[in-house]
């Protein structure tokens, strides 16, 4: 896999996470919604923290926990599907703080004979007792993104991945199509790099395409505030296009991710689950690198990993492992042989208190006197923890370091990202380390993002940069940054 498609790969569960955790604290009117003004307020049905994803999510890591240990290829054998539908028994048993009406119909009774062997059949079995007053809510629906990486180059295996899975809970045709309709979407907009939801119709049976193509084409031609009724599947799905489609006009600008969340969360009732359904899609197109790294940092929830919240991290190495991309592909932050970096730690010039350093800075961040950090390349899980800083406190940046422009999908809006996120810490009040591995390209080129965003004149700041480093800055990553702030030459 290529750079750009593990980009895209890591930023599925991310995605529905930031989505779910926007959308938390105004579910069902749980506090006014300003317009385009969502925050990571926590609260909610389930009175989450700040940050904290919901049911959404956490019923999707359930999916990738299961599907990272065979990158998906057993989730639709007997043994994968009672697994799936043990950790489902497992997450209600961790008390959530909120649940699906439908699932809870159908979890609390299989609970009651948990032996995984046959688990999921049992599941299924009540779940279809449960459906057949035409109950047909969006469970199944909003935990379905993951799915959508298990099979990248199968669609037809997708399709019956994402039915069974849905059929656990939500065993109602109209829920399974709409989770078919979205993994498939999901698995085109990571392997192919585009937004297609007619792409699955193919895949359903021949009769109900033209319900679900009406469907869509709703969403595309009415307001997205006209898809309130959002906990039935089907409105669900046009709920989340609608925003989607409706933002259309910004095309590939990863601006975007987050207009389409405020759009979706803006309709209102269930806001959570349609920003995470959005969100999902929206980060299998958009990647890693197209996530707001202020945003991304934020995350945490269920379940624990090391007796702490699950995190950012945790989000992309299910995903890249439940892809078949692997954690040991993008986790590592020093490539294989390469010898620690030496310590800079040296102050931006324009803010004291952002610290410009390496890799080595970071493992003795509380010597330094830092109190969080932005990094610019890959982390291991050992030098997160010699930090000593809270995790949240740590924003990561999908950015390599390469003259390659194809290696990074959104590199001018990425570098800028990682300024205002530092601009966001210290508003915050902290003292920020802003580093990668040696302090060469990636850290002059957010430090020269920074300064700009500062106000400082780009010639001027790249002086005083050269001087703190004192080294000379060449290279791609520095050059875009300098000339997004140089006057374009007005033509002969």
């Amino acid at each position: 896999m290529d750079s750009q498609v593990r980009n895209r790969i890591a930023g599925v569960l991310l995605g529905q996470a930031v989505g779910d955790a926007l959308g938390v604290p105004y579910e069902f009117d749980s506090a006014p919604i300003k317009a385009g003004r969502a925050e990571m307020l926590g609260g909610g049905l389930g009175h989450y923290r700040p940050g904290e994803w919901s049911d959404d999510t956490q019923m999707a890591m359930c999916i990738a926990e299961v599907a990272r240990s065979s990158h998906g290829a057993a989730l639709t054998s007997q043994s994968g599907l009672d697994q799936v539908a043990a950790w489902f028994l497992k997450w209600l048993n961790s008390g959530p703080g909120d649940m699906g009406v439908l699932t809870s119909r159908v979890l609390h009774p299989a609970s009651h004979q948990p032996e995984t062997a046959g688990l999921a059949q049992r599941m299924s079995r009540i779940a279809r007792q449960a459906a057949a007053d035409g109950s047909a809510g969006n469970g199944g629906l909003m935990r379905t993104a993951i799915v959508g990486l298990s099979a990248l180059q199968d669609r037809q295996q997708t399709a019956r991945t994402a039915s069974a899975i849905c059929a656990l809970t939500h065993a109602h045709q109209l829920c399974q199509e709409s989770a078919v309709l979205w993994s498939e979407a999901v698995r085109v907009a990571v392997s192919e790099g585009r937004l297609d939801i007619r792409g699955g119709l193919e895949l359903l049976e021949p009769a109900s395409r033209p319900y679900w193509e009406d469907g869509i084409v709703q969403a595309e031609s009415q307001d997205p505030g006209t898809f309130r009724a959002n906990g039935f599947t089907v409105t669900a799905l046009q709920a989340a296009w609608s925003s989607i489609h409706a933002t259309r006009g910004m095309g590939a600008d990863p601006a975007r991710f987050v207009a389409t969340l405020q759009t979706a969360i803006g309709i209102g009732h269930d806001t959570d689950t349609v920003a995470a359904i959005a969100g999902g899609l929206l980060g299998a197109y958009f990647g890693a690198s197209g996530i707001p790294a202020n945003l991304a940092r934020q995350l945490n929830g269920w379940p624990e990993h090391g007796g702490r919240p699950s995190g950012r991290r945790d989000l992309v190495r299910l995903a890249l492992e439940t892809a078949g991309s692997g954690w040991s592909q993008c986790g590592s932050l020093l490539a294989s042989g390469s010898s620690r970096t030496v310590s800079r730690a040296v102050p931006h010039p324009e803010d004291p208190q952002v610290i410009l350093g390496t890799e080595d800075d970071l493992v003795r961040a509380k010597e330094i006197g830092v109190t969080a950090a932005v990094s610019l390349s890959r982390l291991g899980d050992p030098e997160i923890a010699a930090s000593g800083l809270d995790p949240r406190l740590i924003a990561e940046v999908w950015l390599i370091d390469s003259d390659d422009r194809s290696k990074n999908a959104h590199l001018l809006w990425t570098l800028h990202d990682a300024a205002e996120t530092v601009k966001a810490l210290r508003d915050e009040g902290h003292t920020v380390l802003l580093h990668c591995v040696a302090a060469e390209h990636r850290t002059p080129a957010v430090a020269l993002a920074y300064s700009l965003l500062l106000g400082r004149p780009v010639a001027e700041a790249n002086g005083r940069i050269e001087q703190a480093l004192n080294h000379p800055k060449q290279g791609l990553l520095w050059q875009t940054v300098y000339d997004s702030a140089r006057p374009a030459t007005p033509p002969p």
